[in-house]
């Protein structure tokens, strides 16, 4: 897949995997990363989907990894989104990924996204039109989604300030690599990846705020097939927004699990192999 360009004119660094299998491809799964790092940091989630018999694609969002923009900003409150609709058009139109069933597995502050976006299909029912950005798709895999930022009131106050007198002034983020992994490979590699970085401004913090309250206020109007599956150790984001969705998202298209002792990359623990075997058990079972 090539690489694409924003409607602001960022380019956007993209990456697939194709599954090689005798077999036609299942769908694809579309891979939306987190804040701070990139997708590169998705291979091992990708040779699995792979040997399961799916393709993979992903992309370094904008202001991260290797495509352009400010690190940890966006122009306007639906850049995310509007960057997400041009990447499911490009890998729609790509040869060998066009066929099959679409699926989106996200994490972090790409489940977020993942998953505001998935929740602008149901945006006609209060507000009479479908946004632009919206495409349907078949599924939607969230892994310790930021449903939930943890805002302190002191925080709160902050990002009010920020977002009125400099929305896109860059600042740390305030996540320790430690709280990622308990796995000391897994958090060394992290802070010594030239890719990786700190920031985030205002603008971004203020769509996270808004993007996790919308998304647990539609929780029981989901209609889309969903897997959740969350730290209960989290410290980046907080576990209570996961809970919260998953207690009120309908019972028929959501299946979730929180791991207890868990960090934040779940897929990245010492006990990955139990979240792999959920994710295989729920794609088999679904698709």
């Amino acid at each position: 897949m090539e690489n694409l360009s924003t409607l602001d004119k960022l380019p956007l660094h993209c990456r697939q995997w194709r599954h090689l299998g005798d077999r036609p491809a299942k769908g694809t799964v579309l891979i939306v990363h987190g804040l701070g790092e990139h997708i590169g940091r998705y291979e091992q989630v990708a040779q699995r989907l792979n040997a399961w018999g799916w393709n993979v694609v992903g992309f370094d969002q904008r202001g991260h990894g290797a495509s352009g923009g400010t690190r940890g900003d966006i122009a306007q409150k639906e850049s995310l989104l509007c960057d997400l609709a041009i990447v499911i058009d490009g890998l729609r139109a790509e040869r060998g990924l066009n066929t099959g069933r679409l699926l989106m597995l996200g994490h972090s502050l790409g489940g977020l996204i993942a998953a505001r976006f998935v929740a602008g299909g149901l945006m006609a029912n209060t507000a009479g039109a479908l946004p632009e950005w919206f495409r349907p798709v078949d599924g939607l895999i969230l892994s310790s989604p930021a449903l939930d930022p943890g805002l302190s009131a002191w925080q709160r106050l902050q990002l009010w300030l920020g977002i009125r007198l400099a929305p896109h002034l860059g600042a740390v983020n305030g996540l320790k690599p430690a709280w990622i992994s308990r796995d000391p490979e897994v958090v060394r590699a992290y802070v010594q990846d030239p890719l990786v970085h700190k920031r985030v401004t205002p603008m971004l913090a203020n769509f996270v705020v808004e993007a996790s309250e919308l998304v647990r206020q539609h929780a029981a109007d989901w209609v889309v097939p969903t897997l959740l599956l969350w730290a209960g150790s989290d410290r980046c984001v907080s576990p209570a927004g996961s809970a919260e969705f998953a207690s009120s998202a309908p019972a028929e298209v959501l299946r979730s699990h929180c791991f207890e002792r868990l960090f934040h990359e779940i897929f990245n623990e010492p006990e990955k192999e139990q979240v792999f075997a959920r994710l295989q058990a729920w794609l088999d079972d679904k698709f």
